[in-house]
């Protein structure tokens, strides 16, 4: 057995004995979200400057030079726009994004996101001058401006360079001040909305009548298999301790249904602890074909006026090891379906293959998923 299926086959009996622990209680804000209660993205468009010559070509990029005329016109100076005569090395052309967090309020800092959009080499050292940013709407809801930190470093010379981590994109911690706050509609009607992070009918019947037993038998009502509707105070005091009190209710979710997730870029085969496997046979070989080209040089005789020419002589070997059947018994736990797969001896790889082939036959009791 080679050593990958080794730590796959630890790391998967790991996951299987962990999942043969009995299932804990979970808090409802890890089971569920509140309708209303979301992030909301902003995006702008703005300059960094101060970069040390490694900021955009501005011939290939006329975006960054009427950028910098414009804004050199709205505080006053007055250039002619003309993208042949300016040369400017040390700016670069960015889409600044931030996350609006759910009630921020006015005057509050969030951090931003700065990426080069042009063919900036580095943005190390440069300073993102002062950039609006709007929302889904169009309205301004922040505005950013400060020192980049870029996580990268890079050197060029004699036309070697070497560059370590990502240098076109960098972060403002506390980079943007919030200008406008987001309307709520969380105290706007007589029920708040609870939205499951995966839809499961039973955890859904589980979560409701948890609630209804804290709070009184009408308190909740399920809606489908991921939305619930639950009655709350009108007053706002009111309404916060209720929700502070609904999210830390305990609730034991309903088991997922079994799932395999493939991997086919990695290999990489990740099992939930409700994947079951029924008896059966498989037969794995492996197959090998080895291609060997040697080049001679063929010298023609002596006085013969013949030229040298160039002869590749190939050899083909066809190597083919020996099949083994192997029964997999039933196996009700995921640590035995893990320990029936590396009794096979297959790569990685190999496993991608011979899940498939297993649910294709009924053998494997779960949903293949492949991404």
């Amino acid at each position: 057995m080679s050593l990958s299926v080794k730590a796959i086959g630890a790391f998967l009996l790991g996951l299987g004995l962990f999942a043969s622990v009995p299932t804990y209680a979970e808090r409802i804000r890890d089971l569920a979200t509140i309708q209303g209660v979301r992030n909301n993205q902003l995006l702008g468009y703005g300059l960094v400057v101060g970069l040390d010559g490694s900021g955009d070509q501005t011939t290939q990029t006329p975006f960054t030079v009427q950028s910098i005329v414009n804004m050199l016109q709205q505080l006053g100076v007055t250039v002619p726009f003309n993208s042949s005569s300016l040369q400017m090395k040390n700016v670069a052309a960015v889409m600044v994004t931030a996350n609006l967090p759910p009630f921020a309020q006015p005057g509050q800092m969030v951090d931003v996101v700065v990426s080069s959009i042009g063919n900036a080499k580095s943005l190390k050292g440069g300073t993102l001058l002062l950039t609006p940013l709007k929302g889904a709407d169009g309205n301004i809801y922040g505005m950013a401006q400060g020192n980049l930190v870029v996580g990268g470093a890079g050197a060029s010379a004699g036309g070697s360079s070497a560059k370590v981590n990502h240098l076109a994109a960098g972060r403002i911690s506390n980079g943007a001040t919030i200008e406008r706050e987001v309307p709520s509609t969380i105290h706007n009607s007589e029920t708040i909305t609870l939205e499951l992070t995966d839809t499961n009918f039973s955890t859904v019947s589980r979560m409701v009548g948890a609630i209804n037993t804290r709070f009184g038998m009408t308190t909740a009502s399920a809606v489908n298999g991921r939305v619930i509707r639950v009655k709350a105070p009108q007053s706002p005091d009111a309404r916060v301790a209720f929700i502070g009190e609904l999210e830390n209710l305990d609730v034991t979710p309903a088991v997922q249904s079994a799932k395999v997730i493939l991997n086919a870029r990695t290999g990489s085969v990740v099992m939930n602890q409700t994947v079951t496997l029924d008896t059966c046979a498989i037969s794995h070989g492996n197959l090998s074909v080895i291609v060997n080209t040697e080049n001679t040089a063929s010298q023609p005789a002596p006085f013969s006026q013949g030229q040298t020419t160039m002869v590749e002589n190939a050899q083909i070997e066809i190597k083919k090891d020996e099949g083994e059947v192997i029964l997999l018994n039933r196996a009700a736990t995921l640590a035995d379906v893990v320990k029936a797969l590396n009794s096979i001896g297959a790569t990685p790889q190999d496993l991608l293959a011979i899940l498939q082939a297993m649910k294709a036959s009924g053998s494997l009791r779960a949903e293949l998923e492949v991404i």
